[in-house]
């Protein structure tokens, strides 16, 4: 994202802020909300443009009598009017743009209230977003990451932000296909789902010519659930804003009895929450079967492992501590991905990854679901770098891993004879058996310690002898020089 970009943005948060707006997710969800209704005309303007070209009328956003409610209408409106319009006529018109209430956009905007208190902080902020270019989903993408960079992240769920960059890696590594029904139990702004729907633009953009599997797309695909409702709403929104037209996402948490998936989803991409509240009562007693424990690091993984359909995947992150605390839970858990499904991968990245939000060591696991094992070899990669600083300013820098994890896990059979002092290596099954099924990277690599040739002590002390007599001697002629 470009310094020019985040000025802007940075500007208009100020205005929300001048105005009286303090509340970062109110900043968030207002400005969320205008640059939906943005988005709205120019997907409009577009479909008009493709119209004309091809000679057809396609369906509209905005029927004949609501034009006066297209951004590139009201925005030339002078601030009294422009006020009227958008409070009373917008808001109200995209709050039932989805007649379907069972629609992720119905549900979390049926709530949506319209927080700009003045005519003029609406013009200012209207004048602010008309000068964002937003013809592209990337740029879209990174204006909303950028923004939700800005919520104080670390909340009270042990929510926070997976960098872009990371969740990219994590799509690039499972593949998703046409086919996919993909679920992030903890999906928050959605930014997992976001990417996957974007991969599939990008290398499978075939499916689009296919009815049903565009259908599946649109509809049947998308899953994410969450326990707050303003990011269930920004969720909703991101995905729309990236060209998901009716996303399943819905408020739930995924670890009580209320969440009866099991055998459903085909691929899981998550960062589940490490830390934070859990309701222990409520929680699913089918998920305490697998692991009797409070963290709901290693419930997640239970819930995975319930949710997937046999020969289902999984991407997630887990903290360091899934990967070798001993207690009995997390003993449990890693022996059940081990022995009874196929663990496939253990990528360790470096704790600066979560700065300046978090510091935790993380790793990302990598299994797929069969319920017969087939875990015969884990491939382990020693991540350490990502393209930006290890520190709080996570500027860009040159040494980037992420091109070479994913290179390599796709070629894995060229893995074989790499030795444990690479980056990258092999551990076979048998091995983390034997070391009770710990998976940090740290129990199996092994490092290379460069012989240092000293010289013999005799010649040591001989040259220490040497450079003494020059002291004296230099003391000496000092003494005497003083004296003369």
């Amino acid at each position: 994202m470009t310094g020019e970009l985040k000025n802007k943005v940075d500007k208009i948060w100020e205005t929300f802020w001048t105005g009286g707006i303090t509340n970062p997710l109110t900043v968030i969800e207002q400005f969320t909300y205008l640059l939906f209704i943005k988005g709205l005309d120019e997907v409009e303007t577009q479909r008009e443009q493709e119209d004309a070209l091809l000679g057809i009328e396609s369906e509209r956003i905005f029927p004949p009598d609501k034009q006066h409610l297209r951004w590139s209408k009201f925005k030339h409106f002078e601030a009294a009017h422009m006020y009227e319009v958008v409070s009373n006529e917008v808001f109200p018109f995209i709050k039932n743009l989805h007649g379907n209430r069972e629609s992720a956009y119905a549900k979390y905007m049926g709530d949506a209230m319209f927080m700009i208190p003045t005519p003029q902080l609406l013009v200012k902020i209207v004048d602010g977003i008309d000068h964002i270019p937003m013809k592209d989903r990337d740029t879209k993408g990174d204006l909303y990451e950028y923004l939700l960079s800005k919520i104080a992240t670390a909340g009270t769920n042990g929510q926070f932000r997976t960098p872009r960059h990371i969740i990219n890696m994590m799509v690039e590594l499972v593949k998703p296909t046409p086919e996919d029904i993909i679920v992030d139990p903890a999906a928050g702004s959605a930014g997992f789902l976001v990417a996957a729907g974007e991969y599939l633009r990008n290398h499978r953009s075939d499916l689009f010519l296919v009815q049903s599997l565009k259908e599946h797309f649109h509809n049947h695909m998308f899953y994410g659930f969450d326990m707050d409702r303003t990011m269930l709403r920004i969720g909703a929104m991101n995905m729309m804003l990236h060209g998901i037209e009716n996303p399943n996402i819905e408020y739930r948490d995924s670890l009580s009895e209320q969440n009866k998936d099991r055998d459903k989803y085909t691929l899981v991409l998550a960062n589940p929450p490490f830390k934070g509240s859990l309701d222990y009562e409520a929680v699913s007693s089918d998920l305490l079967k697998v692991v009797k424990t409070k963290k709901t690091e290693l419930l997640f993984l239970a819930l995975f492992l319930r949710i997937l359909k046999p020969g289902g995947r999984c991407a997630c992150i887990v903290p360091d501590g899934v990967l070798f605390g001993s207690s009995t839970a997390h003993k449990a858990i890693r022996k059940e991905i081990v022995e009874n499904h196929k663990l496939e991968a253990i990528i360790s990245m470096p704790s600066g990854v979560f700065k300046p939000y978090a510091g935790v060591s993380t790793a990302i696991m990598i299994f797929t679901k069969t319920g017969a094992g087939g875990t015969d070899h884990v491939w382990f990669y020693d991540m350490k770098a990502d393209g930006y600083s290890l520190d709080d300013k996570r500027t860009p820098i040159e040494e980037n891993d992420i091109p070479d994890i994913i290179a390599r896990f796709h070629n894995r059979e060229a893995e074989k004879d790499r030795k444990r002092t690479d980056q990258s290596f092999f551990v076979p099954v048998e091995e983390i058996r034997k070391n009770g099924y710990d998976l940090s990277i740290n129990k199996y690599k092994e490092i290379d310690y460069e012989e240092v040739e000293y010289e013999a002590p005799s010649v040591i002390l001989e040259r220490v002898e040497t450079l003494e007599k020059e002291i004296m001697q230099g003391l000496q002629e000092l003494k005497e020089m003083i004296r003369g």
